[in-house]
C-alpha cells in the first residue's frame, strides 16, 4: 500500500460550507466537515499532525435507531474541492470513458485494506454487519462474510440468518463496494479504506452515467463528464440551482435512462436475430429513433451540467400562479402600504392620488402593513399604492392579474428589500402589470429580482439592486423599461429570451456579469426576440454591455453553407469585432434594403456608442436570417415553397440607437457561440 498517499494536511483554500441534510445514512452523520485535507503527497505532509500521534483523523457517526450497530466512519461530509482533487489527481487522472473501471481498480489496489476490516452491508429493505476477507479489485467487490456475532436489521422480519447465508451463497459472497460503510476504527489503520470506498459510493451514485462508456473518448473524462456534473452536484446543495431547473433535471435523467434501457434491449435483441424479416426492419427504425431522443436528451443534460451554460440556457419555468380575475361585484380596489399611517400622510394621499377630482367616483381603499399581503389581496384591475418606508418580506411577489404598484414618492424612499432564500422576488403573469416609483432590493437569491412569464409588464422610474439575474423576459412576454437604474446581478442584468418582446428606454444598466444577454438558441422554432434599445447608458459590466447567445450554425444548415447563391451569402457575414469597415458597411446596406423602417446609426461617425449600436443590430439581422434560411428549408421539405424572407415582416427589430456603451470589461457587443 502507498503509505502517506491519504495523509491529511490542510487544504489552505476558501472550501465550501458541509453538504446540507441528506436522506438515508448520509443524513444521519453529524454536519461537520473534515478538519483534514485529502490526497496529498506524503512528503508535502511531513509535518502534519497525522504522522506525529497514532489515530484515525476522522470522525464516526451510529445511525439513527441503529443502536445494536458500530459506529461507522463519517466519510460523506466532504467538501467539494476534497472530491474534486481526489478524483482529479489520484483515482481517474486523464482517463477514458471506458477506462474509468480500470483507473479506478488500480487506485483502490494503492489504498484499500485487502481484508481484515469490518463494514455493514447497507440496502433499501435491510442492514448486516459482515467482515471482508478479501477484494476484487477489477470487480469493484469485497468477498465478505457474515459478521460473528451476526446482527441485522429489516423492514421485514424475513432475513434470519440462514435466509442471509443463503442470499450471500447465491451472490458468491461478493457485494459491491459502494453498498458497504465501513466500520469506525479509531487506530486509523483503515482511514484510508473508508474514504477509498466513499469516493467509489459517491462517484457511481451521482457522477457516473449508464451511457458514459459509450461516450467517444477523444476528450477527458474528467473535464467532460466528471467535473461539470460534480460542480452541479455541489451548487444544488448550496442552493445555487433554481428548483425549476433542478426539477427539469432530475426529469430529464429519468427519461435518459429509461430511453437508453429500452436502447439496449433492443440492441439485444437485434443482435440475436439473424434473419432479415420485417420485424428487424422496424426494429431498426425504432432503434434509431430512441437513438436520437436519447442524444437530444444528453445534450440537456449537458447544458444543465456546465457550470456556464445552465445560467445562459435557463429553463422554461412554467409559473402555476392563477390569476382571480374581476371581484365578482366588478368593484376596482385601491391598496395603500404604510409601516405608519400619519394625518399627514393621509391628506397627502387623499390629495394626490385617492380624490384629486371631487368628482370622481367612490372608490374602495384597503390598508395594509406590508406590500406583499396587499398584492395578495389584488384582484384585476387594482392598484397598490405603497408610501415611503423600508419594508421587508420574506415571500414572492406573484402578480397573477393586471394590476398597478406604483410608490408614492421617490425610489430611494420606498424600499422593498427581499430575506430569505428563494428562487424569485417578483413573479409577472399578468397581462398588463404596471410598476413604478419602487426600489426592490435581492438578497441570498437564486433567481432574478424580476421575472416576466408571460403578458405584459411595465416598469417605470425603479430601482433594481439584484443578487444574481436582474430581468428575465420569457418567451412569449413583453418588458417594457423606462427611466430605471439596474445593477448588482452576478448574471446578466437584463435576459431576453427567443420570441419575447423588449423596450428599454433611458435606463441605466451597470456594475453586472453582462449588460444585456439575448438568447437565440436550441428551439430555433422560436423567433427571435423583438428589441428596442434607445438612449439606455449600459457601463461598468464585468464582460460586455450586450452578447448575443446562439448556436455556431444549425445543424441542417451546414448542408447549404458552400452554396454559393445570394440567398446564402448572409450565413457567411461575419459580424464580430475583426471586421473590417468594408464588411460592416456591405452588412449595413444588405440590412436597409431588408428594412425600410431600422433605423441605423451614421456610418461616419465610428464613436463607441455608434460601434456599439451598429454591431447589435448587425448580429441581429444575421441571426434572423439562419432562423429563416431553416424555416424556408424546412417548409420546402414539407412541399410549401412559399417563405417570407422579409425581416420587418414579422416586426422583430424596432430600433436599437442612442445607446451608450462605457466601461465595460470586455467592450460594448459580443457573440457567446456554443
Amino acid at each position: 500500500m502507498a503509505d502517506g498517499l491519504l495523509a491529511g494536511g490542510g487544504l489552505g483554500l476558501e472550501l465550501m460550507s458541509p453538504e446540507p441534510e441528506r436522506t438515508g445514512w448520509a443524513a444521519e452523520e453529524e454536519q461537520a466537515a473534515l478538519e483534514k485535507g485529502l490526497f496529498q503527497d506524503e512528503d508535502s505532509c511531513s509535518d502534519c499532525s497525522s504522522h506525529d500521534k497514532p489515530g484515525s483523523s476522522l470522525q464516526s457517526f451510529v445511525p439513527e435507531g441503529k443502536t445494536h450497530f458500530p459506529e461507522m466512519f463519517q466519510t460523506s461530509q466532504l467538501l467539494f474541492y476534497e472530491r474534486f482533487r481526489a478524483y482529479q489527481d489520484y483515482i481517474l487522472a486523464d482517463c477514458k470513458a471506458s477506462e474509468v473501471r480500470e483507473f479506478t481498480a488500480e487506485f483502490l489496489e494503492k489504498v484499500l485494506e485487502p481484508s481484515g476490516w469490518r463494514a455493514v452491508w447497507h440496502t433499501n429493505v435491510f442492514e448486516v454487519l459482515v467482515e471482508v476477507i478479501d477484494v476484487d479489485f477489477t470487480a469493484l467487490k469485497a468477498v465478505v462474510s457474515l459478521a460473528d456475532p451476526y446482527l441485522c436489521e429489516s423492514q421485514v422480519s424475513t432475513f434470519t440468518l440462514e435466509c442471509m447465508k443463503e442470499l450471500l451463497d447465491l451472490k458468491e459472497h461478493r457485494l459491491p463496494l459502494q453498498e458497504l460503510w465501513v466500520v469506525f476504527d479509531d487506530s486509523g489503520v483503515f482511514d484510508q479504506t473508508a474514504l477509498a470506498v466513499e469516493h467509489v459510493r459517491f462517484f457511481y451514485q451521482n457522477i457516473w452515467r449508464s451511457w458514459d462508456e459509450e461516450e467517444e473518448d477523444e476528450y477527458d473524462y474528467f473535464v467532460r463528464c466528471v467535473e461539470p456534473r460534480l460542480r452541479l452536484h455541489y451548487d444544488i446543495l448550496e442552493d445555487r440551482v433554481p428548483s425549476g431547473l433542478i426539477v427539469d433535471y432530475q426529469n430529464l435523467l429519468t427519461q435518459c435512462e429509461e430511453s437508453y434501457r429500452k436502447f439496449l434491449n433492443l440492441r439485444s435483441s437485434l443482435s440475436n436475430c439473424n434473419s432479415d424479416s420485417e420485424q428487424e426492419n422496424i426494429s431498426m427504425v425504432e432503434g434509431l429513433k430512441l437513438y436520437s431522443e436519447i442524444e437530444q436528451l444528453k445534450q440537456k443534460l449537458k447544458l444543465i451540467e456546465n457550470p456556464l451554460l445552465r445560467y445562459v440556457f435557463g429553463y422554461q419555468k412554467n409559473s402555476n400562479i392563477q390569476a382571480k380575475g374581476v371581484r365578482t361585484n366588478g368593484q376596482k380596489v385601491t391598496h395603500v402600504v404604510s409601516s405608519t399611517m400619519t394625518t399627514g400622510l393621509l391628506q397627502a394621499l387623499l390629495r394626490d392620488r385617492l380624490c384629486p377630482e371631487p368628482c370622481k367616483e367612490e372608490m374602495e381603499i384597503q390598508f395594509h402593513s406590508d406590500p406583499l399581503s396587499a398584492i395578495n389581496a389584488c384582484y384585476e384591475g387594482d392598484t397598490v399604492i405603497v408610501c415611503p418606508g423600508h419594508y421587508m418580506v420574506h415571500g414572492t411577489f406573484s402578480i397573477a392579474d393586471s394590476i398597478e404598484l406604483e410608490g408614492y414618492g421617490l425610489p430611494d424612499d420606498i424600499v422593498i428589500e427581499k430575506r430569505g432564500k428563494g428562487d424569485t422576488f417578483v413573479d409577472c403573469t399578468g397581462v398588463d402589470i404596471k410598476i413604478s416609483s419602487i426600489k426592490f432590493v435581492q438578497h441570498d437569491a437564486v433567481e432574478g429580482i424580476l421575472i416576466i412569464h408571460r403578458g405584459k409588464t411595465t416598469l417605470e422610474n425603479c430601482v433594481l439592486q439584484c443578487e444574481t439575474t436582474g430581468v428575465t423576459v420569457r418567451t412569449s412576454a413583453e418588458f417594457l423599461m423606462r427611466n430605471s437604474d439596474l445593477y448588482g446581478a452576478k448574471g446578466a442584468g437584463i435576459e431576453i429570451y427567443p420570441g419575447s418582446k423588449c423596450t428599454l428606454s433611458d435606463n441605466g444598466i451597470h456594475h453586472c456579469k453582462e449588460g444585456i444577454l439575448i438568447k437565440d438558441f436550441l428551439d430555433e422554432h422560436y423567433d427571435i426576440p423583438k428589441i428596442s434599445m434607445v438612449n439606455n447608458v449600459i457601463h461598468n459590466n464585468e464582460g460586455y454591455g450586450v452578447v448575443l447567445v446562439k448556436p455556431t450554425i444549425f445543424s441542417d444548415l451546414q448542408e447549404n453553407a458552400q452554396d454559393g447563391s445570394e440567398e446564402n451569402k448572409a450565413l457567411k457575414i461575419q459580424t464580430g469585432g475583426d471586421a473590417d469597415v468594408a464588411e460592416r458597411v456591405d452588412l449595413e446596406e444588405l440590412i436597409q434594403c431588408a428594412t425600410g423602417k431600422m433605423e441605423l446609426c451614421e456610418r461616419a461617425d465610428l464613436s463607441e456608442q455608434v460601434e456599439g449600436n451598429c454591431e447589435i443590430v448587425n448580429e441581429l439581422v444575421a441571426a434572423s436570417t439562419q432562423k429563416g434560411q431553416m424555416k424556408k428549408k424546412r417548409l420546402s421539405e414539407l412541399g410549401i415553397m412559399q417563405a417570407d424572407d422579409n425581416l420587418m415582416s414579422q416586426e422583430m427589430f424596432v430600433s436599437i440607437l442612442g445607446n451608450q456603451f462605457k466601461w465595460n470589461g470586455k467592450g460594448s457587443f459580443g457573440t457567446f457561440l456554443f
